[in-house]
This record gives C-alpha cells, structure tokens and sequence, in this order.
C-alpha cells in the first residue's frame, strides 16, 4: 500500500504594517540624513575647507658629502657611521708624505728664483758700465777717424805737386778706412750694449726683488704646496651625524672621491607633497600641523610653509611622461611643498631623514604670496671650516726671500718682526 504524502503547513503570512505606521518612521530616517548632511555641511564651511591635509609627506635634510681636494693614501679614519661631529672636527688623515716633498720642491724653487731675480738687478749695473764703456770706445774711434781724415786731406793738395807721394797717400786712405771700419764696428758693438741693457732694465725696472714677478710666482707654488700638506686632513664642514662611509683605510683616493656624508639634523624640513587642486589657496607662511609616524598623534610640531617647488615629481622623474601617445590616462599631480619645522619642538623630538609625515596646512590666512611666487630668498648654507689663515705660509715665504737675499741678519730679523706685526 503506497505511503500517503503527509500535508506540508503553509506558512501564516506576517501581520502587515499599518500605512499610518510606516510614514512616520521613514520621516524620522530622512530627517536624521538630512540633518546629518546639513551638519556635515555646517562643518566643512565652518572648519574643514580651511585645512589642506596630505600623508605624503616625508623628513629631508641637507646631505653634506665629504670628499678630498688632494689624492692620497688614507692613513687613518676618524669616524664611522652614526657618529655625531662638530664642525672642524677631523675625519680622514690622508699620507702627507707625498705633499710635503712637493713643498719641499717648491720651497727650492722659490731659493733659487730669488737669487736669479738678484741676477738680473746685478747685471743692471754691469750692463750699464759695458755700455758706458763702449761709448768711450765709439768715442775714442771717432777721433782716430777724425785724424785720418785729416792726414788725407792735407796730403790731397801736395800729392799733384809731388811733395806728397802716391803710395804715402794709399797708405792715408787706407788708414782712414780702417778708422771708419772700426767706428761701425764700435757703434754696432755701443748698439747691441744698450740693447742688452734695455732688455735687462725690462726685466727689473718698477719693482723690487720681493715683488718681481718670478718671484711672486715661485711664492705663489709654495703657498699652494703648503694648502695642500694641510688638505691631507679632511675636516667636516658642518655638525651633523656621519652617514653612508665608504673609506677604508689603505684605500688610494682621487679628489673628488666621495667618501661619507654628514647630515645636519637640525637644519632639517619636510616635503611635504600636495595635489595640485589642493594648493589654490595655499599662501607662503601659512602655519601647519604635522605628526610623525615615529611617535604618533601624542606629538604633533608646528611648521610653516617656506616655498613651493619648480614642478611635479613627474616633470622630474628619471623617466618623464610621455603624455603625448595614444593611450593617455590623466593623473592628479602632486607637488612638492617646503615646510619649516620648530627648531624648539625638533630638538625635543629629534627625526630622521626620510620619516613619514602628515601635514595639515591651514589655508584661512590669505595674506602671504601664492606657493606660485618665488619665496623670500634665503641665506644660503655657509662653512668657515675651508678658510686656511695662511700667515703660516707667508712668513715661510717671507723667511725664505729674506734668507736669499744677502741683507744683514738685523735688517732680515727687522722685516721679519714687520711681517708678523702685519699678520697680528
């Protein structure tokens, strides 16, 4: 006998809402949306459309490298990476060896010229009395020629009565000949005298032995040899922490050779980058709120925008846009914004190079220049660290060139005693 299917129970159909129910809840839920909107609203005209914010924003810094203005052997490294340095103090000791014996070379050179510059004023006086001396020769010739000349023509008259022979008058003429031959020879000799002399005064007229040009060239070839025994200790130029050390000792560098960097920390900013739809109402000065991923929302600085930079990040990329093929997809651009930190809140709270920021620029003053105007110039960075005081040089200069010069050991300790007066 085949099962008999047992009835399924039908569902009873949920009781439904009364119209008169219904209106008023659908009320209250457009009149919650439409207060929300109109409260959003109130506060983005109130608060929010003040305030430009961006997490795209990251520490930089002025990365200082350090690198050799002489090739050496490097003897020995002063410091390592995350060291913290002041401003002349050394890092690298290169092999001065080689240094020192150029100076050594130069200061010969400079012994040498010295006595060949005293030369040239010598030979002045003896130039002139050669000349003197050749003019007492022209003179001299001169009146043998006149003499001749004389004992020709008073023989010309007797010769036609015979009183005077013709071979005593051959031998007149040929006297006086002799005399006019060595008159040209005396002149040309007297000539090439006061040359000689002119060419000498030349060289010497209107300066000294100290100031002669050879001279100043050879003291100027040791004060470069001596800059150069002094560039063999590399200093740093600004305080900062030692980052990214390349050199090893042993190792044979050429100048230019990059060989650590030194970060000044304190000098540091954020780059901040913007949409560019993002910077209409941005203005120089403008204050800003950042925080740090590193200590989170407890510590927040204050900043203000310094500048505005030259283009996108895109305008220069390694490999730029090429927005003029086919396929062409438009991208919002951002720019890179400069924003100065607290130097009292940054000294609290250190950074590194590199950290992520967010900033929050409020753009309700509208006082300053456009981020589109070139910024108020600033005082560029500046080291003293490289200016050598070379009185040390020019008193080995000075020691030198008195030294050669044959003048009394008083007059040499007096000049000297001058010079260092002069330097103090």
């Amino acid at each position: 006998m085949p099962d008999t299917p047992t009835p399924t129970p039908t569902a009873s159909p949920a009781p439904a809402v009364p119209t008169s129910k219904r209106k008023p809840v659908m009320l209250a839920i457009a009149g919650l949306t439409l207060a929300a909107g109109l409260g959003y609203g109130a506060y983005w005209a109130a608060y929010q459309r003040h305030y430009e914010t961006t997490d795209n924003a990251y520490v930089q810094a002025p990365v200082v490298q350090i690198t050799p203005q002489v090739g050496g052997t490097v003897l020995s490294v002063l410091v390592d990476d995350t060291d913290l340095v002041k401003a002349g103090q050394p890092l690298v000791k290169l092999d001065p060896a080689d240094a020192k014996l150029a100076l050594e070379r130069a200061q010969s050179q400079l012994a040498q010229t010295v006595r060949e510059v005293r030369t040239l004023y010598a030979n002045n006086a003896a130039l002139s009395a050669n000349v003197n001396l050749r003019e007492a020769e022209v003179a001299r010739v001169q009146s043998d020629v006149a003499r001749a000349a004389d004992d020709v023509n008073r023989r010309k008259p007797l010769l036609a009565s015979g009183a005077v022979g013709g071979e005593e008058m051959k031998h007149a003429e040929n006297t006086l000949a002799v005399a006019k031959s060595a008159l040209a020879g005396a002149q040309s000799a007297l000539a090439a005298a006061q040359e000689q002399a002119a060419s000498n005064r030349a060289l010497t007229e209107g300066t000294n032995v100290e100031k002669h040009p050879n001279v100043e060239r050879a003291a100027a070839a040791v004060r470069e040899a001596w800059l150069a025994v002094q560039r063999t200790e590399l200093l740093a130029p600004v305080t900062g922490q030692v980052a990214r050390r390349t050199v090893q000792v042993g190792q044979r560098i050429a100048p230019g050779t990059p060989l650590m960097s030194v970060i000044p920390l304190e000098q540091a900013w954020v780059e901040a980058n913007f949409k560019e739809v993002q910077l209409r109402q941005m203005r120089i000065g403008q204050p800003v709120k950042l925080v740090a991923d590193l200590y989170g929302n407890k510590v927040e600085y204050d900043g203000r925008i310094a500048g505005v930079g030259a283009g996108t990040g895109a305008a220069f990329a390694l490999l730029p846009a090429q927005n003029a093929t086919g396929n062409w997809i438009k991208v919002v651009q951002r720019v890179p914004v400069r924003v100065e930190l607290d130097a009292r809140q940054f000294a609290e709270h250190p950074l590194r190079v590199g950290l992520s920021m967010e900033a929050t620029v409020d753009v309700a003053a509208q006082t300053g220049a456009p981020v589109q105007a070139a910024p108020t110039p600033r005082a560029s960075n500046h080291t003293d660290v490289f200016d050598i005081h070379s009185a040390e040089a020019d008193r080995m200069v000075h020691d030198i060139i008195t030294g050669h010069l044959g003048k009394p050991a008083g007059r040499v300790a007096a000049s000297a005693a001058a010079v260092a007066t002069t330097v103090r």
